[in-house]
Parts: structure tokens; C-alpha cells; sequence
């Protein structure tokens, strides 16, 4: 059986105010460590170079790995850009925290008009 407390990494005894602060960092703890995924899926393979490196050797290919043995021109030439995950979800959400209520609230001002 599933304990919701513990999910929440809360006691028993936490407040209202409690479990939401701590849904709300694990969601997006977990929000940022997907996003980062497919961001970084997206940087491979949107790129032609990147995306054959991957395709023939792997991640380690992209990170300047043997992949097997395997050598190609420049193996160091490739990486990620590391950009602050906040710094996305800014860009991404048109500078709103899309984890706060009033993110929502906002939407929906918006969207009807109010």
C-alpha cells in the first residue's frame, strides 16, 4: 500500500500549508529532470551532426566516448548546453512559474478576458 505521506516525504502531523510546499518542490524537481530530458533529446536530434554521432555511438559518442572503440573526426567537438533549468521554464512559460496557482489564475484572466 501506497503511503501518501510518505510520497510527500511529510509526517502525519504537517499542515495543509506543509503538503502543498512539499508537492510543490517534488513536482517540480521532477517537472525540471524531464524537461532537461527531452531538451537534450531535442539538442541531438534537431542536429544532423549530433544526431548521426548519436545514432552510430550512443550518448558517451556525443560526450567524446570510444563508443566502442569506434573513432570519428573530432570526438570533443559536441556537448550540451547547460542553461539553468529555471531559466527554461521562464522562457518556456512566458516568464510565469508554472508551478504557482497564480500562473493559473493568470490563464484563465487571460483566456476569458477578465
Amino acid at each position: 500500500m501506497v503511503d501518501y505521506y510518505e510520497v510527500l516525504g511529510m509526517q502525519r502531523q504537517a499542515s495543509p500549508e506543509d503538503i502543498k510546499k512539499a508537492y510543490r518542490k517534488l513536482n517540480k524537481e521532477e517537472a525540471e529532470k524531464k524537461f532537461k530530458q527531452v531538451a537534450e533529446a531535442y539538442e541531438v536530434l534537431s542536429d544532423a551532426k549530433k544526431q548521426d554521432i548519436y545514432d552510430k555511438y550512443g550518448k558517451e559518442g556525443l560526450n567524446g566516448g570510444s563508443g566502442g572503440g569506434s573513432h570519428f573526426d573530432s570526438p570533443f567537438e559536441f556537448g550540451f548546453t547547460s542553461q539553468n533549468s529555471d531559466d527554461v521554464f521562464r522562457e518556456f512559460f512566458g516568464g510565469k512559474d508554472p508551478f504557482s496557482f497564480d500562473f493559473f489564475e493568470d490563464s484563465f484572466e487571460d483566456f476569458f478576458g477578465n
